[in-house]
């Protein structure tokens, strides 16, 4: 199997993972309260990454006071996008909040043109503004589906941006899994925070195995997302992201019943189009500067 081949492999893989995640999550959240819900599985999260960094041996390691603001920092954005993302998990379609993430990586883009100066030709400008209105058809008020809820999804988008963002200022050496475990231990000390003003629901059997479902699948999906880093070239493995829309649709149809209306589906194309197009351009640029 070529490296190009396995990395595509590893992305719709991870994808999945993450997709299931939210499905055992979501499936919780029809009886037991947020909190509870983030605390659980939290324990377990923290158990699972924490195994993952014995196994890739990324205990070792020596962070600057700068690092380690980065990493704080970037753990207060994955408990804000969390939070966000749960709570319209919640109360909104499978599908349609998977949508809305689709719009991560043109945010990004957006961001590093702002903060970091990276330069933006009319093309990228152009494709981030079809998905700003790909992004408006999925976010019509008013519509089965989408409301307030929606715009927490957004903000989940935007606080995942920051972290993104962020997680490029930290240093190279510092290992991945590490930075991911700081911020399941952040989501756990909120989540058990958070608790003391939640009323505790006993968990059945059943509950007891999707927690556990869910903390295994995020692991995974954690652990495949670094094998992902390291396999293949990147512009050939990223449009396998966009699979985790088509897990979404493919989920929420079989265990919630629920498909998105046309206009969702329309504007969901538009953001991926407008996704692809970058990911091309940015190669096509790459090669056009490659040194012979």
């Amino acid at each position: 199997m070529s490296e190009n081949l396995r990395g595509s492999v590893l992305m719709i893989a991870s994808m999945a993972a993450f997709v299931f995640n939210d499905t055992a999550v979501k499936l919780l959240g029809e009886r037991l309260p947020l909190f509870e819900v983030m605390f659980l599985r939290g324990i377990l999260t923290v158990c699972f990454v924490g195994g993952l960094c014995q196994y890739f041996n990324a205990w070792k390691f020596s962070l600057s006071a700068k690092d380690w603001t980065l990493v704080v920092i970037r753990s207060l954005c994955d408990i804000c996008a969390s939070y966000l993302f749960l709570t319209a998990l919640f109360h909104m379609p499978l599908a349609n909040l998977t949508a809305i993430l689709q719009f991560l990586p043109l945010i990004i883009a957006v961001g590093a043109a702002l903060f970091f100066n990276e330069k933006m030709g009319w093309r990228r400008v152009s494709a981030i503004v079809i998905g700003f209105l790909g992004m408006g058809l999925i976010l019509r008020p008013g519509t089965e589906g989408f409301g307030l809820y929606s715009y927490f999804g957004v903000g989940a988008v935007l606080c995942v941006a920051v972290r993104d963002l962020i997680t490029r200022r930290i240093s190279r050496h510092v290992p991945s899994l590490l930075v991911t475990f700081f911020n399941t231990i952040g989501i756990l000390l909120y989540s058990s925070i958070a608790l003391l003003w939640t009323d505790w629901v006993p968990v059945t059997v059943g509950e007891v195995k999707l927690i556990f479902l869910a903390a295994g699948l995020v692991s995974l999906a954690y652990w495949l997302s670094v094998l992902v880093m390291r396999s293949g070239d990147i512009s050939f493995v990223a449009p396998f992201r966009y699979t985790g829309l088509l897990w979404a649709l493919l989920i929420g149809y079989l265990v919630f019943d629920h498909f998105p209306d046309g206009y969702t589906l329309l504007g969901a194309a538009v953001i991926i189009f407008s996704g692809l197009y970058m990911m091309w351009r940015e190669n096509r640029l790459n090669r056009q500067t490659k040194p012979l």
